[in-house]
Protein backbone atom coordinates (compact mmCIF):
# COMPACT_ATOMS: atom_id res chain seq x y z
CA UNK A 1 0.00 0.00 0.00
CA UNK A 2 1.86 3.57 -0.95
CA UNK A 3 2.09 5.93 1.61
CA UNK A 4 0.62 9.74 0.57
CA UNK A 5 1.51 12.74 3.36
CA UNK A 6 -0.17 15.78 2.33
CA UNK A 7 0.63 19.44 3.74
CA UNK A 8 -2.42 22.06 3.47
CA UNK A 9 -1.53 25.87 3.46
CA UNK A 10 -3.71 28.93 3.16
CA UNK A 11 -7.30 29.42 4.60
CA UNK A 12 -10.02 27.05 6.30
CA UNK A 13 -11.78 26.48 2.70
CA UNK A 14 -8.54 25.23 1.53
CA UNK A 15 -7.92 22.57 4.12
CA UNK A 16 -11.76 21.49 3.45
CA UNK A 17 -10.63 20.13 -0.09
CA UNK A 18 -7.66 18.91 1.50
CA UNK A 19 -10.19 17.08 3.71
CA UNK A 20 -11.93 15.78 0.57
CA UNK A 21 -8.60 14.69 -1.19
CA UNK A 22 -7.55 12.69 2.00
CA UNK A 23 -11.10 11.06 1.66
CA UNK A 24 -10.73 10.01 -2.10
CA UNK A 25 -7.32 8.65 -1.66
CA UNK A 26 -7.58 6.54 1.34
CA UNK A 27 -10.70 5.22 -0.27
CA UNK A 28 -8.60 4.24 -3.22
CA UNK A 29 -5.79 2.22 -1.42
CA UNK A 30 -3.51 4.87 -0.25
CA UNK A 31 -2.11 4.82 3.49
CA UNK A 32 -1.86 8.54 5.00
CA UNK A 33 1.40 9.38 6.49
CA UNK A 34 2.20 12.51 8.78
CA UNK A 35 5.66 12.01 8.24
CA UNK A 36 6.67 13.20 4.58
CA UNK A 37 10.00 11.37 5.14
CA UNK A 38 8.03 8.12 4.84
CA UNK A 39 5.36 9.15 1.79
CA UNK A 40 5.75 7.97 -1.55
CA UNK A 41 4.20 10.68 -2.91
CA UNK A 42 3.80 14.07 -1.48
CA UNK A 43 0.85 16.80 -2.07
CA UNK A 44 1.35 20.38 -1.39
CA UNK A 45 -2.32 22.10 -1.65
CA UNK A 46 -1.59 25.99 -1.86
CA UNK A 47 -2.57 28.92 -1.16
CA UNK A 48 -2.12 31.93 -4.57
CA UNK A 49 -4.10 34.74 -2.40
CA UNK A 50 -1.76 37.40 -1.72
CA UNK A 51 2.31 37.42 -2.14
CA UNK A 52 3.25 36.34 0.98
CA UNK A 53 0.82 33.48 0.70
CA UNK A 54 2.83 32.35 -2.64
CA UNK A 55 5.98 32.79 -1.23
CA UNK A 56 5.06 30.33 1.65
CA UNK A 57 3.58 27.98 -1.06
CA UNK A 58 6.99 28.17 -2.70
CA UNK A 59 8.83 27.33 -0.46
CA UNK A 60 6.85 24.33 1.27
CA UNK A 61 6.94 22.75 -2.92
CA UNK A 62 10.39 22.99 -2.37
CA UNK A 63 11.45 21.87 1.08
CA UNK A 64 9.04 18.48 0.27
CA UNK A 65 10.71 18.15 -3.12
CA UNK A 66 14.09 17.38 -1.32
CA UNK A 67 12.70 14.06 -0.05
CA UNK A 68 12.41 12.86 -3.52
CA UNK A 69 16.67 13.08 -3.12
CA UNK A 70 17.19 12.43 0.15
CA UNK A 71 14.22 10.00 1.38
CA UNK A 72 11.88 7.25 -0.35
CA UNK A 73 9.18 10.10 -2.12
CA UNK A 74 8.94 8.94 -6.10
CA UNK A 75 6.42 12.06 -7.06
CA UNK A 76 5.22 15.58 -6.34
CA UNK A 77 1.71 16.75 -6.08
CA UNK A 78 1.17 20.52 -6.24
CA UNK A 79 -2.54 21.59 -6.11
CA UNK A 80 -4.94 24.33 -4.82
CA UNK A 81 -5.28 27.93 -6.38
CA UNK A 82 -1.66 29.18 -6.90
CA UNK A 83 -1.76 26.33 -9.58
CA UNK A 84 -4.70 27.55 -10.58
CA UNK A 85 -3.50 30.97 -10.96
CA UNK A 86 -0.15 30.40 -12.42
CA UNK A 87 0.27 26.83 -13.57
CA UNK A 88 2.09 27.46 -16.80
CA UNK A 89 4.89 29.22 -15.05
CA UNK A 90 4.84 26.44 -12.29
CA UNK A 91 5.38 23.86 -15.19
CA UNK A 92 8.58 26.09 -16.79
CA UNK A 93 9.90 27.33 -13.35
CA UNK A 94 9.31 24.23 -10.65
CA UNK A 95 10.48 21.15 -12.48
CA UNK A 96 10.21 19.32 -8.87
CA UNK A 97 6.75 19.66 -9.71
CA UNK A 98 5.56 16.11 -11.33
CA UNK A 99 1.46 16.54 -11.30
CA UNK A 100 -0.14 20.26 -11.19
CA UNK A 101 -3.94 19.74 -10.20
CA UNK A 102 -5.96 23.17 -9.81
CA UNK A 103 -9.50 23.98 -8.02
CA UNK A 104 -12.03 22.62 -10.75
CA UNK A 105 -9.72 18.74 -10.40
CA UNK A 106 -9.88 18.07 -7.08
CA UNK A 107 -11.44 14.94 -7.66
CA UNK A 108 -9.12 13.72 -9.82
CA UNK A 109 -6.53 13.14 -7.22
CA UNK A 110 -6.31 9.69 -6.95
CA UNK A 111 -5.32 9.25 -10.86
CA UNK A 112 -2.59 12.49 -10.26
CA UNK A 113 -1.18 10.89 -7.15
CA UNK A 114 -1.05 7.50 -8.91
CA UNK A 115 0.45 9.58 -12.10
CA UNK A 116 3.15 10.95 -9.60
CA UNK A 117 4.29 7.51 -8.30
CA UNK A 118 4.76 5.96 -11.79
CA UNK A 119 7.32 9.26 -12.23
CA UNK A 120 4.99 10.66 -14.93
CA UNK A 121 4.41 14.25 -15.59
CA UNK A 122 1.12 15.47 -15.80
CA UNK A 123 -1.61 18.49 -15.17
CA UNK A 124 -5.44 18.19 -14.02
CA UNK A 125 -7.13 21.59 -14.94
CA UNK A 126 -10.70 21.41 -15.06
CA UNK A 127 -13.02 24.19 -15.40
CA UNK A 128 -13.60 25.19 -11.59
CA UNK A 129 -17.11 25.89 -12.17
CA UNK A 130 -18.29 22.78 -12.53
CA UNK A 131 -16.23 21.19 -9.84
CA UNK A 132 -17.93 19.09 -7.38
CA UNK A 133 -18.95 20.00 -4.14
CA UNK A 134 -18.99 18.03 -1.25
CA UNK A 135 -17.84 14.25 -0.79
CA UNK A 136 -16.59 12.17 2.47
CA UNK A 137 -13.77 14.00 4.35
CA UNK A 138 -10.69 13.04 5.91
CA UNK A 139 -10.86 15.88 8.74
CA UNK A 140 -7.33 17.36 9.79
CA UNK A 141 -8.88 19.73 12.95
CA UNK A 142 -8.97 17.96 16.05
CA UNK A 143 -11.79 15.90 16.64
CA UNK A 144 -13.80 18.58 18.39
CA UNK A 145 -14.01 21.51 15.65
CA UNK A 146 -14.63 21.26 12.39
CA UNK A 147 -15.85 23.55 9.18
CA UNK A 148 -18.79 23.27 7.49
CA UNK A 149 -17.88 24.82 3.71
CA UNK A 150 -21.50 25.55 2.32
CA UNK A 151 -20.63 27.00 -1.22
CA UNK A 152 -17.85 27.88 -3.13
CA UNK A 153 -16.32 30.44 -4.96
CA UNK A 154 -17.55 34.47 -4.69
CA UNK A 155 -19.50 36.18 -7.12
CA UNK A 156 -18.46 39.40 -5.73
CA UNK A 157 -16.17 41.50 -7.82
CA UNK A 158 -13.75 43.18 -5.25
CA UNK A 159 -11.02 45.27 -7.06
CA UNK A 160 -8.51 43.85 -5.07
CA UNK A 161 -9.23 40.19 -5.04
CA UNK A 162 -8.70 37.83 -6.73
CA UNK A 163 -10.45 34.80 -5.49
CA UNK A 164 -13.15 34.81 -8.33
CA UNK A 165 -10.32 33.89 -10.59
CA UNK A 166 -8.99 31.42 -8.26
CA UNK A 167 -12.49 29.55 -7.52
CA UNK A 168 -14.72 30.38 -9.86
CA UNK A 169 -18.27 32.35 -9.02
CA UNK A 170 -20.46 31.51 -5.97
CA UNK A 171 -22.13 27.80 -6.27
CA UNK A 172 -24.09 26.74 -3.18
CA UNK A 173 -24.32 23.71 -1.97
CA UNK A 174 -27.93 21.66 -1.59
CA UNK A 175 -29.16 22.33 1.99
CA UNK A 176 -29.96 18.29 2.36
CA UNK A 177 -26.41 17.51 1.29
CA UNK A 178 -25.20 19.80 4.13
CA UNK A 179 -27.07 18.91 6.14
CA UNK A 180 -26.01 14.87 6.20
CA UNK A 181 -22.88 16.20 6.49
CA UNK A 182 -23.06 18.56 9.43
CA UNK A 183 -25.71 15.56 11.16
CA UNK A 184 -22.31 12.91 10.49
CA UNK A 185 -20.49 15.74 12.41
CA UNK A 186 -22.29 15.82 15.30
CA UNK A 187 -22.65 12.04 15.62
CA UNK A 188 -18.62 12.16 15.42
CA UNK A 189 -18.93 14.22 18.64
CA UNK A 190 -18.08 17.78 17.23
CA UNK A 191 -18.95 20.37 19.82
CA UNK A 192 -17.86 23.41 17.35
CA UNK A 193 -19.48 23.57 14.00
CA UNK A 194 -17.91 26.75 11.64
CA UNK A 195 -19.51 27.37 8.60
CA UNK A 196 -17.62 28.73 6.33
CA UNK A 197 -17.36 30.38 2.66
CA UNK A 198 -16.28 33.69 0.97
CA UNK A 199 -19.77 34.70 1.52
CA UNK A 200 -22.11 33.23 4.04
CA UNK A 201 -24.90 35.45 4.22
CA UNK A 202 -25.70 35.00 0.14
CA UNK A 203 -26.07 30.96 0.77
CA UNK A 204 -29.24 30.10 -1.48
CA UNK A 205 -29.75 32.60 -3.79
CA UNK A 206 -27.91 30.71 -6.61
CA UNK A 207 -30.03 27.82 -6.44
CA UNK A 208 -33.21 27.60 -8.31
CA UNK A 209 -35.52 28.60 -5.48
CA UNK A 210 -33.49 32.08 -5.68
CA UNK A 211 -33.76 32.28 -1.68
CA UNK A 212 -31.90 33.40 1.32
CA UNK A 213 -31.12 29.67 2.97
CA UNK A 214 -28.81 30.60 5.86
CA UNK A 215 -31.29 31.08 8.43
CA UNK A 216 -32.98 27.74 7.71
CA UNK A 217 -29.50 25.83 7.68
CA UNK A 218 -28.85 27.59 11.11
CA UNK A 219 -32.36 26.52 12.57
CA UNK A 220 -31.79 23.26 11.20
CA UNK A 221 -27.99 22.58 13.00
CA UNK A 222 -29.18 23.94 15.55
CA UNK A 223 -31.36 20.78 16.66
CA UNK A 224 -27.82 18.72 16.55
CA UNK A 225 -26.16 18.21 19.65
CA UNK A 226 -23.21 21.17 18.69
CA UNK A 227 -22.52 22.74 21.56
CA UNK A 228 -21.06 26.08 19.39
CA UNK A 229 -22.27 27.28 15.64
CA UNK A 230 -19.91 29.87 14.25
CA UNK A 231 -20.14 31.90 11.43
CA UNK A 232 -17.72 33.35 8.69
CA UNK A 233 -17.91 35.56 6.89
CA UNK A 234 -21.11 37.75 6.87
CA UNK A 235 -20.89 40.25 4.26
CA UNK A 236 -22.73 43.72 5.88
CA UNK A 237 -25.08 44.44 3.07
CA UNK A 238 -26.40 41.48 2.89
CA UNK A 239 -27.45 40.72 6.99
CA UNK A 240 -30.82 41.00 7.22
CA UNK A 241 -33.65 41.04 10.20
CA UNK A 242 -34.04 37.43 9.80
CA UNK A 243 -30.71 36.20 10.15
CA UNK A 244 -30.29 38.43 12.70
CA UNK A 245 -32.99 37.08 14.81
CA UNK A 246 -31.60 33.93 14.47
CA UNK A 247 -28.71 34.10 15.90
CA UNK A 248 -29.94 36.44 18.31
CA UNK A 249 -32.32 33.50 18.99
CA UNK A 250 -30.34 30.18 19.29
CA UNK A 251 -27.74 30.08 22.18
CA UNK A 252 -25.95 27.19 19.99
CA UNK A 253 -24.88 29.98 17.69
CA UNK A 254 -21.91 31.83 19.04
CA UNK A 255 -22.23 35.76 19.38
CA UNK A 256 -19.38 36.62 17.77
CA UNK A 257 -19.53 37.44 13.96
CA UNK A 258 -16.99 38.27 11.26
CA UNK A 259 -18.01 40.97 9.07
CA UNK A 260 -15.20 42.02 7.16
CA UNK A 261 -15.80 46.11 6.32
CA UNK A 262 -12.31 46.63 3.97
CA UNK A 263 -12.73 50.22 4.77
CA UNK A 264 -15.11 53.23 5.78
CA UNK A 265 -14.69 55.70 3.09
CA UNK A 266 -17.41 55.84 0.45
CA UNK A 267 -14.64 56.69 -2.22
CA UNK A 268 -12.26 53.92 -1.23
CA UNK A 269 -15.52 51.75 -0.76
CA UNK A 270 -16.39 52.24 -4.18
CA UNK A 271 -12.98 52.06 -5.76
CA UNK A 272 -13.07 48.30 -3.74
CA UNK A 273 -16.29 47.86 -5.81
CA UNK A 274 -17.88 47.06 -1.95
CA UNK A 275 -20.42 48.66 -0.40
CA UNK A 276 -21.05 50.60 2.50
CA UNK A 277 -19.15 53.04 4.11
CA UNK A 278 -19.14 55.00 7.57
CA UNK A 279 -22.64 55.92 8.09
CA UNK A 280 -23.92 52.36 7.03
CA UNK A 281 -21.44 50.37 9.02
CA UNK A 282 -22.20 52.78 12.47
CA UNK A 283 -26.31 51.84 11.78
CA UNK A 284 -25.36 48.15 11.05
CA UNK A 285 -22.94 47.53 14.36
CA UNK A 286 -25.43 49.41 16.19
CA UNK A 287 -28.09 47.46 15.38
CA UNK A 288 -26.34 44.35 16.09
CA UNK A 289 -24.89 44.93 19.33
CA UNK A 290 -28.76 46.22 20.28
CA UNK A 291 -30.41 42.69 19.31
CA UNK A 292 -27.45 40.69 20.19
CA UNK A 293 -26.05 41.04 23.77
CA UNK A 294 -22.81 40.28 24.60
CA UNK A 295 -22.32 40.45 20.56
CA UNK A 296 -18.23 40.63 19.87
CA UNK A 297 -17.40 41.18 16.50
CA UNK A 298 -14.55 40.70 14.14
CA UNK A 299 -13.63 42.61 10.81
CA UNK A 300 -10.41 43.01 8.50
CA UNK A 301 -9.21 46.17 7.04
CA UNK A 302 -7.20 47.21 3.68
CA UNK A 303 -4.99 50.16 4.79
CA UNK A 304 -2.52 52.12 1.59
CA UNK A 305 -5.43 51.10 -1.03
CA UNK A 306 -4.21 53.00 -4.27
CA UNK A 307 -5.27 57.17 -4.04
CA UNK A 308 -5.94 56.15 0.13
CA UNK A 309 -5.51 59.70 1.17
CA UNK A 310 -4.31 60.78 4.82
CA UNK A 311 -7.45 62.20 5.51
CA UNK A 312 -9.55 58.95 4.45
CA UNK A 313 -7.27 56.80 6.44
CA UNK A 314 -8.02 59.78 9.30
CA UNK A 315 -11.74 58.50 8.82
CA UNK A 316 -10.74 54.82 9.25
CA UNK A 317 -9.04 55.66 12.77
CA UNK A 318 -11.73 57.49 14.29
CA UNK A 319 -14.67 55.07 13.16
CA UNK A 320 -12.79 52.51 14.74
CA UNK A 321 -12.07 54.66 17.97
CA UNK A 322 -15.98 55.25 18.08
CA UNK A 323 -16.89 51.25 17.61
CA UNK A 324 -14.81 49.81 19.70
CA UNK A 325 -14.54 46.34 17.25
CA UNK A 326 -13.35 44.00 19.48
CA UNK A 327 -11.45 42.04 16.51
CA UNK A 328 -9.89 43.75 13.53
CA UNK A 329 -7.17 42.40 11.32
CA UNK A 330 -5.55 45.08 9.38
CA UNK A 331 -3.69 44.31 6.06
CA UNK A 332 -1.56 46.84 3.77
CA UNK A 333 -3.05 46.17 -0.12
CA UNK A 334 -0.70 43.80 -2.16
CA UNK A 335 -1.21 44.81 -6.14
CA UNK A 336 -2.05 41.31 -6.52
CA UNK A 337 -1.18 40.42 -10.60
CA UNK A 338 -4.50 40.03 -12.76
CA UNK A 339 -6.45 42.35 -10.27
CA UNK A 340 -8.10 46.06 -11.29
CA UNK A 341 -6.97 47.41 -7.87
CA UNK A 342 -3.28 46.41 -9.01
CA UNK A 343 -3.77 48.75 -11.87
CA UNK A 344 -5.40 51.61 -10.05
CA UNK A 345 -3.18 54.95 -10.50
CA UNK A 346 -1.63 56.79 -6.79
CA UNK A 347 0.18 53.50 -5.78
CA UNK A 348 0.79 54.23 -2.07
CA UNK A 349 4.40 54.04 -0.72
CA UNK A 350 5.45 50.34 1.29
CA UNK A 351 6.48 52.75 3.98
CA UNK A 352 3.42 54.68 4.11
CA UNK A 353 1.40 51.46 3.94
CA UNK A 354 3.19 50.09 6.93
CA UNK A 355 2.89 53.01 8.91
CA UNK A 356 -0.75 53.17 8.10
CA UNK A 357 -1.28 49.41 9.29
CA UNK A 358 1.03 49.68 12.63
CA UNK A 359 -1.35 52.51 13.41
CA UNK A 360 -4.31 50.81 13.26
CA UNK A 361 -2.37 47.86 14.93
CA UNK A 362 -1.19 50.13 17.87
CA UNK A 363 -5.48 51.59 17.82
CA UNK A 364 -6.66 48.35 18.09
CA UNK A 365 -4.43 46.94 20.74
CA UNK A 366 -5.55 49.51 23.45
CA UNK A 367 -9.40 47.92 22.16
CA UNK A 368 -8.64 44.37 22.53
CA UNK A 369 -6.66 45.36 26.05
CA UNK A 370 -9.97 46.98 27.20
CA UNK A 371 -12.19 44.56 26.06
CA UNK A 372 -9.40 41.69 27.88
CA UNK A 373 -9.70 44.24 31.15
CA UNK A 374 -13.68 44.04 31.39
CA UNK A 375 -13.48 40.01 31.03
CA UNK A 376 -11.58 40.25 34.87
CA UNK A 377 -13.02 38.53 37.30
CA UNK A 378 -15.68 37.68 35.79
CA UNK A 379 -16.69 33.56 34.30
CA UNK A 380 -16.43 32.58 31.20
CA UNK A 381 -16.88 28.97 29.62
CA UNK A 382 -13.64 28.11 27.56
CA UNK A 383 -13.79 25.13 25.10
CA UNK A 384 -10.09 23.12 26.10
CA UNK A 385 -7.72 22.89 23.63
CA UNK A 386 -4.56 20.91 25.49
CA UNK A 387 -2.33 21.39 28.01
CA UNK A 388 0.27 23.94 27.22
CA UNK A 389 3.73 22.83 28.36
CA UNK A 390 5.35 26.52 28.25
CA UNK A 391 3.26 27.44 30.42
CA UNK A 392 2.52 24.68 32.04
CA UNK A 393 -1.28 25.30 32.66
CA UNK A 394 -4.25 24.23 30.06
CA UNK A 395 -4.66 26.56 27.00
CA UNK A 396 -8.51 27.14 25.53
CA UNK A 397 -10.42 29.87 24.11
CA UNK A 398 -13.96 31.85 24.76
CA UNK A 399 -17.14 31.87 22.42
CA UNK A 400 -15.03 35.28 21.67
CA UNK A 401 -12.09 33.94 20.20
CA UNK A 402 -12.11 32.03 16.71
CA UNK A 403 -9.42 29.10 16.12
CA UNK A 404 -6.12 30.33 14.43
CA UNK A 405 -6.91 33.86 14.27
CA UNK A 406 -8.30 35.11 18.25
CA UNK A 407 -6.55 34.97 21.37
CA UNK A 408 -6.96 32.17 24.23
CA UNK A 409 -7.08 31.65 27.61
CA UNK A 410 -4.40 30.05 29.70
CA UNK A 411 -5.90 28.49 32.63
CA UNK A 412 -5.27 26.04 36.29
CA UNK A 413 -7.34 23.02 37.33
CA UNK A 414 -6.82 20.69 39.70
CA UNK A 415 -8.74 18.52 37.58
CA UNK A 416 -7.79 17.01 34.06
CA UNK A 417 -9.11 18.50 31.38
CA UNK A 418 -9.58 16.96 28.22
CA UNK A 419 -9.41 18.83 24.85
CA UNK A 420 -13.23 19.31 23.45
CA UNK A 421 -14.25 19.54 26.96
CA UNK A 422 -16.31 23.23 28.18
CA UNK A 423 -15.18 24.02 31.50
CA UNK A 424 -16.29 27.34 33.46
CA UNK A 425 -12.96 29.92 34.30
CA UNK A 426 -12.79 32.45 36.54
CA UNK A 427 -11.02 35.10 34.49
CA UNK A 428 -7.75 36.84 36.83
CA UNK A 429 -5.46 38.84 34.01
CA UNK A 430 -4.97 39.25 30.39
CA UNK A 431 -1.49 39.27 28.84
CA UNK A 432 -1.69 40.91 24.59
CA UNK A 433 -4.27 38.96 23.10
CA UNK A 434 -4.94 36.35 25.73
CA UNK A 435 -6.77 35.83 29.25
CA UNK A 436 -5.48 33.70 32.24
CA UNK A 437 -7.54 31.99 34.62
CA UNK A 438 -8.68 29.21 37.13
CA UNK A 439 -11.23 26.92 36.36
CA UNK A 440 -14.19 27.49 38.25
CA UNK A 441 -13.94 24.57 40.80
CA UNK A 442 -10.49 26.24 41.92
CA UNK A 443 -11.69 29.59 42.33
CA UNK A 444 -11.62 30.48 46.22
CA UNK A 445 -13.66 32.37 48.16
CA UNK A 446 -11.81 35.56 48.37
CA UNK A 447 -11.20 35.19 44.40
CA UNK A 448 -15.01 35.06 43.08
CA UNK A 449 -15.87 38.38 45.28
Amino acid sequence: MPKLGLISLGCSKNLVDSEHMLSRLRAAGWEITDDMAEADVGVVNTCGFIESAKTEAIETILETARHKQAGKMKGLVVTGCLVQRYADEMREELPEIDVLCGTGSYENIVDAANAALAGAKAAYMNDMAAAALGGGRERLTPSYTAYLKIAEGCSNRCAFCIIPKLRGPYRSRQLDALLEEAQALSDAGVQELIVIAQDITVYGMDLPAHKRLLPELLRALCNMRFRWIRLHYLYPDQITDELIDVIASEPQIVKYLDIPLQHVSERILRAMHRPGGTAAFTALIEKLRARIPGLVLRTSLIVGLPGETEEEFAELCAFLQQMRIERVGVFEFSPEEGTEAAALPGQIDAAVKQNRRLIVEELQSGVMDEYNIDRHRTEMTVLCEGFDEEQQRYIGRTYADSIEVDGHVYFESEQAVQPGEFVTVFITDSFGPDLTGVRKEETTDDDSQ
